[in-house]
């Protein structure tokens, strides 16, 4: 009996090293307090939350830092735990409130239903219960206010036309009503110097010439900008040009051979016939003076020849 009593309590203390010893996986964990080769972590550190995960027919405690899909975790001054969500939760905040719903519920504040309140409608892609939208929406915040319009309308603060409203214009690529842009414009420049052809002096009559800038460009279909520049007569006290009596003279020869140009066009032809002539004229006798020339230079030039030794 001694024996028998010696060989349990040598068994005893054997389970118990082993205990305290952990050398199941879950008491390899980094968060584990306390632990046993059977069941696990036993306690965690501070701020890690035991969960107890089933194998077959038994259950492991782990250690965790958040808990897993499903479960919530809750802290005490004694220990932090995961515990399960609501079973029509597939995710919760806590056990009265849900986050997201297992297939076949839908969400609205924090609770899952089969059946939304009145007014809302089932989304099966959010599980949620979504606000029934007007006609027009393609998405919602509620029976008033589109977060996107159907293909082919156009969105202004929550609404959808067909056609954007005054002072609005559409924007396609955005698929938008856009505030229209109206043209803005500066205020006029000085009157320029009375001046005719670049000129200002040589001339009685000529023109004047103020302008003024764009501060704003219209949008496609805002007011577009007025004229930006103006032209104005302008008579002045004749002057002559300072030193330049001879060209305004030639200037005033060459305007007057062509207004007669254009009103005589066979004039112009017998005007360009006579300075053909006069041309070929000036050649023929600069070519008579070369060929002179020539000649007079090779007379001087010329040796002496033998019947001039004769004579002497």
């Amino acid at each position: 009996m001694d024996y028998t009593g010696g060989q349990q309590h040598s068994s005893s203390r054997h389970r118990q090293h082993k205990q305290i010893s952990g050398v199941s996986p879950g008491c390899q964990q980094g968060g584990c307090l306390t632990c046993s080769d059977y069941n696990g972590c036993l306690s965690c550190k501070p701020r890690f939350f035991i969960h107890l995960e089933r194998i077959g027919m038994k259950q492991i405690g782990v250690c965790l830092t958040s808990c897993p899909p499903g479960f919530y975790g809750t802290r005490s001054p004694e220990r932090n735990t995961c515990t399960k969500c609501r079973s029509e939760c597939d995710s919760c905040f806590n056990k009265n409130f849900c986050t997201r719903c297992r297939a076949g519920f839908y969400l609205h504040l924090g609770k899952c239903q089969e059946h939304c309140p009145e007014g809302l409608v089932r989304s099966d892609t959010q599980r949620e219960c979504v606000p029934k939208c007007p006609a027009e929406c393609e998405s919602c915040v509620n029976g008033e206010t589109c977060t996107q319009c159907r293909p082919g309308l156009y969105q202004l603060s929550g609404r959808c036309h067909h056609v954007c409203p005054e002072d609005y214009e559409p924007n396609d690529k955005l698929m938008e009503c856009t505030a229209q842009v109206h043209c803005e414009v500066g205020e006029w420049s000085e009157w320029s110097p009375c001046s005719r052809s670049g000129r200002t002096c040589g001339f009685k009559r000529g023109q004047e010439t103020r302008t003024r800038l764009v501060l704003q460009y219209p949008s496609p279909f805002g007011s577009p900008c007025p004229e930006i520049s103006e032209i104005k007569e302008c008579v002045v006290k004749r002057r002559k040009c300072p030193g330049g009596r001879r060209k305004n003279e030639r200037r005033e020869r060459r305007n007057r051979n062509n207004r007669k140009d254009k009103e005589n066009p066979e004039g112009r032809r017998e005007r360009k016939r006579e300075r053909e002539r006069d041309t070929a004229e000036r050649e023929d006798s600069d070519n008579r003076n070369k060929t002179e020339h020539r000649h007079r230079r090779g007379h001087d030039t010329n040796p002496t020849s033998p019947a001039d030794g004769l004579v002497q």
